[in-house]
């Protein structure tokens, strides 16, 4: 893969930890990986983003964020609210183009859910993803509504000529419920496969080798990494 956007069925669900230890994984196969923020909201200028986090957990020396908002508001809103011209997706689309011909993976770190609005034509990151024939992986958090807010945003791939890479868990409670571990065949039959990773809660929170590790038991092959989701489901 080339071009890999990384999106989520909602804010806080673990995308930036999943964008990490997919560079992390890349790197630890020497292929060249570089990392994309199309719009950071809700941090102020001077503060750590999400790509000063990537570059922490996974070392990745290339990463842009290309546009950053201190409100904590979907990128369109954040912009109005600051009396600033919106995101220009196709100037996003246009570096993650440049940057693919320089590098084997450009990932592509989405804010908030599939339709967060960039801006005031109401252009998504999905839409985004599309005009890049880009794949496209989709971050959940378990729980009550995970079933429901996943079927909406692969409904609204679908809309969009968009096939989903797979699912990962991004936030996998240390002592999850009957409510997680219920979602997770809900999840696999909305995708029509099995799961593509599940990523523990607190992750975030590692570097060097000790994330390098979770996010290879964490991400399936075809992602990098060594995730057995039947010995998973056993688990549950």
């Amino acid at each position: 893969m080339s071009v890999l956007v990384v999106t989520g069925t909602d804010a806080g669900v673990g995308k930036t930890v999943v964008t990490a230890a997919l560079a992390v994984l890349a790197r630890r196969r020497g292929a060249s990986v570089a990392v994309v923020k199309a719009a950071q909201t809700g941090v102020a200028p001077g503060q750590a983003g999400d790509m000063d986090r990537v570059i922490r957990m996974s070392g990745a020396g290339t990463t842009f964020e290309v546009r950053r908002f201190a409100e904590p508001l979907p990128p369109a809103a954040a912009a109005r609210v600051a009396g600033v011209p919106p995101v220009s997706l196709a100037e996003v689309g246009q570096l993650v183009r440049e940057l693919a011909e320089s590098n084997r993976m450009v990932v592509v770190e989405g804010t908030g859910g599939l339709l967060e609005r960039f801006d005031e034509d109401g252009g998504t990151i999905g839409d985004l993803a599309r005009s890049l024939s880009a794949q496209v992986l989709v971050v959940v958090r378990p729980g009550r509504g995970a079933v429901n807010h996943t079927a909406l945003t692969l409904e609204a791939m679908a809309n969009r000529g968009l096939e989903p890479t797979g699912i990962v868990i991004g936030r996998w409670p240390g002592e999850p419920g009957i409510v997680e571990r219920s979602c997770v065949c809900d999840l696999e039959m909305l995708a029509a496969r099995p799961l593509a990773g599940v990523l523990p809660e607190g992750a975030g929170e590692l570097g060097g080798e000790e994330f390098a590790e979770v996010a290879r038991r964490g991400l399936g092959v075809m992602l990098g990494g060594s995730f057995d989701p039947a010995g998973f489901k056993a688990t549950l």
